[in-house]
């Protein structure tokens, strides 16, 4: 029986199974999931985030839905409620939704994708992009005691310190594995599977970052530098609660990035040196002749840093030139 008729027949053969041509949107996002899972980043973190947002916008509305009869209209009604007021998660489902649409035609279910042209149809969010809520960075260092007085569970304060310290993501510092630090060098190397840019970045350790290692290795018998009570990596809510019922004004994001990179800005670090701390691809003639990383200048600033946001008697920082 050739494509042609299983199809007249209702009948659809996929990954060598017959299933039935009425699959669900849920059911061929599922697939979809679960055909990319194993070559997504964090360790399956992709996958329970794609689930989340299906989840919570998109399989209430059309989940039950035969996937060849879905509809721009359909999509509307998801996008519409959500496109301005959370304008990066409408852009995610968006993008969620097309990528299981793309994969139904693909699979013969759907001649299009009902979310292609969509944009036209609702507002431009171009300015409503916001920054991430910070605090001035000459309130970290007090940030950092009221976390440290918080009673909170000490993988998970020093956690929050050593992402100050080191002015890196979240994900870089939840899921950093011992095997990644090299003591003796004073030295974290992120793997590009774990950055932004994709290569490796390496990160000088400050003496309070040196610190704060050898404190936990003295608890840990895990593979994972922080890692919770039950031996796996933090949440990414689990710090961003740990702030936020702290009575701080900010996110921990902006708190180690944005707080160092406007400090940076205050006591003249160089362009160069700070966006390199930050591991911030620099575009244009200029990225493309940089080659250095820059790390021993960037010791210095890291180790300037440190002290400025904890209080080190080495606070009153001198102006850097780079």
């Amino acid at each position: 029986m050739d494509n042609r008729r299983k199809r007249y027949h209702g009948e659809k053969l996929i990954h060598g199974q017959r299933q039935a041509i009425g699959i669900t949107f849920q059911e061929a996002a599922d697939t979809v999931i679960a055909l990319h899972e194993p070559t997504w980043k964090h360790g399956g973190k992709s996958a329970k985030l794609w689930r989340a947002t299906l989840q919570n916008y998109v399989f209430p509305v059309i989940g039950q839905k035969p996937v060849a009869e879905i509809t721009p209209s359909d999509v509307m009604r998801i996008l519409d409620p959500i496109w301005t007021n959370k304008p990066e998660t409408a852009k995610r489902v968006k993008h969620r939704m097309s990528r299981t649409f793309n994969w139904a035609k693909a699979q013969g279910l759907r001649a299009d994708d009902p979310t292609a042209g969509i944009r036209a149809a609702l507002p431009n969010t171009a300015t409503l992009k916001k920054s991430h809520k910070t605090i001035p960075h000459a309130q970290v260092a007090q940030a950092l005691e009221t976390i440290k007085r918080s009673g909170a569970a000490p993988s998970t304060i020093r956690c929050f310190e050593f992402q100050v310290l080191t002015a890196t993501r979240s994900s870089e510092v939840r899921l950093a594995a011992w095997a990644e630090i090299d003591v003796t060098k004073k030295m974290w190397v992120i793997p590009a599977s774990r950055t932004k840019t994709g290569k490796d970045h390496r990160v000088p350790l400050s003496s309070r970052a040196c610190e704060i290692l050898r404190e936990v290795q003295t608890r840990s018998q895990s593979t994972l530098v922080f890692p919770s009570a039950r031996g796996k990596a933090l949440s990414d809510a689990t710090i961003s609660k740990l702030v936020r019922e702290n009575g701080i004004n900010g996110v921990p994001h902006a708190i180690a990035r944005a707080c160092f990179r406007s400090w940076c800005a205050d006591v003249n670090v160089s362009r160069e040196v700070a966006e390199a701390c930050l591991a911030h691809v620099v575009k244009g003639v200029e990225g493309a002749y940089q080659r250095s990383d820059l790390f021993e200048r960037r010791r210095s600033v890291m180790q300037q840093w440190s002290d400025y946001v904890t209080g080190a008697p080495r606070s009153d920082v001198i102006p850097l030139h780079g």
